[in-house]
């Protein structure tokens, strides 16, 4: 989560550095990236946790052979894409820039990232299985250390060296280029070398024995997985891409940067959503031949759900401060601040994505991943119909609140089917009411009282209040624990 919270510090510098229209070229590119690494991971992180599991005296042959399978994907992958940079960069530009060759060495960067990264996933689920948090935590930490430290080097060391003429200088000046957007993509390139090159233990621990077999059956699991990820990252993603491509040309990169800029501001709920994913899927999978398993994850989702709703109001009751990581130079600011109309919506999308995060355990814990096709193609088709349709009229608004009516379907979808299949005792009515007193008083903070920061603070006391008045004998038990 720090690193996260690191790399998010970059944002107010990229928003005054870099012009609108930029910021939307490198929203676009992470954009793409995102759904990408979806599909050269292939759902065999979440394959490997369920094999383990299951094969409990095969373990290194689980590692061995889900690796093998990534890395054959990912090598294919990127000596395939590297065969059409010239063409892909076009096809990204809208045909405009075919000749600038900036756009070209975008993509051959990226197609190295998304090569390196997929090599990392499944030594980095080993370092989670086998219980070595902080060891993960540390490696996750110095990849977002090298990436913000190179992105300062290329935007204030290397001006300030050429400009005071110290050591260095002549041959700094003779490459370097200000402000422009591929150092980002470069540093990130070094920082996914890096990590890469610190996982050689894990690597070295590999052994070619392939069996074919398992691979069969691990794909005929992780495919339904695959396509539950693709979907989820189009739910995530594919708006900004369709903005850059449905908005009249003079205005999309604009409306994107505006857009990406927002949604980075959501960035809190995110990454705590992000980090209770990675450390509840190993707990998941191996609490759940417990006998309370399942009161346990209701638990959980109840705690969650408080979580998630205190963050949000949070976020949003101080807004009127948060604003200020986009501001970018004064005659943009108010181009970005045009935008926070959208990040309540985005911050109540979150909370749904993160129930449906827990409600989806059932079908992954029932072997039956078919389900989480469903549900996430579902989430997938209204993305991608209701952006079409809806964009060219109301922009990245559109978007904000398609994102937010997928993700509440798929947890409703997911809620229904996973009652009837694998029931879970979850405290339905409780947690609903938690999230609509949470939309209200969010209602009430950024519209009502016009974002004041007292009146949200207060009513973000008001809510924790309710909330300890209701779960006092839970938080006491906590307490009592710690």
């Amino acid at each position: 989560m720090f690193s996260r919270v690191l790399n998010f510090f970059l944002t107010p510098i990229y928003v005054q550095v870099y012009p609108v229209k930029a910021y939307g070229i490198f929203t676009t590119m992470y954009s793409w990236a995102s759904m990408l690494n979806a599909l050269l991971s292939f759902g065999m992180e979440t394959t490997f946790f369920r094999y383990l599991n299951k094969e409990e005296h095969r373990k290194e042959e689980v590692y061995q052979n889900t690796f093998f399978f990534i890395f054959s994907l990912a090598v294919s992958f990127g000596l395939f894409a590297l065969l059409f940079v010239g063409d892909i960069a076009a096809w990204m530009q809208r045909d405009t820039a075919y000749s600038n060759p900036d756009f070209g060495r975008y993509v051959q960067y990226f197609i190295y990232i998304l090569m390196l990264d997929a090599l990392s996933v499944i030594p980095f689920a080993k370092l989670r299985a086998d219980g070595r948090a902080k060891h993960y935590g540390l490696l996750k930490f110095l990849n977002v250390l090298v990436f913000v430290s190179l992105n300062l080097f290329f935007i204030y060391g290397i001006p300030h060296i050429i400009q005071n003429q110290l050591p260095g200088a002549h041959f700094l000046a003779s490459w370097f280029r200000p402000g422009w957007v591929g150092y980002v993509f470069l540093s990130n390139l070094v920082a996914s070398a890096f990590v890469l090159m610190l996982l050689t233990p894990e690597l070295l621990q590999l052994k070619l024995r392939i069996n074919w077999r398992m691979i069969g059956q691990m794909l005929s699991y992780s495919w339904p997985v695959l396509i539950a990820n693709i979907s989820f990252i189009i739910n995530e993603n594919i708006d900004k891409i369709f903005l850059g491509r449905l908005l009249p040309e003079a205005i999309s990169q604009q409306e994107v940067g505006i857009y990406g800029a927002c949604c980075k501001l959501a960035i809190f709920l995110s990454i705590f959503i992000q980090a209770f994913r990675l450390g509840s899927e190993p707990f998941f999978f191996s609490h759940a031949k417990n006998a309370n398993a399942k009161e346990t994850y209701a638990r959980i989702m109840n705690y969650f759900v408080l979580a998630v709703c205190i963050i949000t109001l949070s976020l949003v009751a101080n807004i009127e401060l948060l604003k200020y990581f986009i501001k970018g130079h004064a005659d943009q600011q108010a181009l970005y601040w045009t935008g926070l109309k959208v990040v309540p919506v985005l911050l109540f999308a979150y909370v749904f994505l993160g129930v449906y995060m827990n409600l989806s355990i059932w079908y992954k814990l029932s072997d039956q991943t078919r389900y989480g096709l469903y549900i996430s193609g579902l989430g997938a088709l209204l993305t991608i119909g209701l952006n079409i349709w809806l964009i060219p009229h109301y922009s990245y608004v559109a978007s904000a609140w398609i994102t937010l009516l997928a993700y509440l379907s798929m947890s409703v979808f997911s809620y229904i089917l996973g009652q009837k299949n694998y029931p879970i005792p979850y405290r339905l009515k409780r947690n609903t009411a938690y999230i609509l007193l949470a939309v209200v008083l969010v209602w009430l903070s950024f519209t009502v009282f016009n974002m004041n920061i007292f009146i949200g603070n207060g009513l973000l006391l008001a809510y924790i209040l309710v909330v300890y008045w209701f779960e006092q004998k839970e938080v006491r038990a906590i307490l009592k624990r710690v």
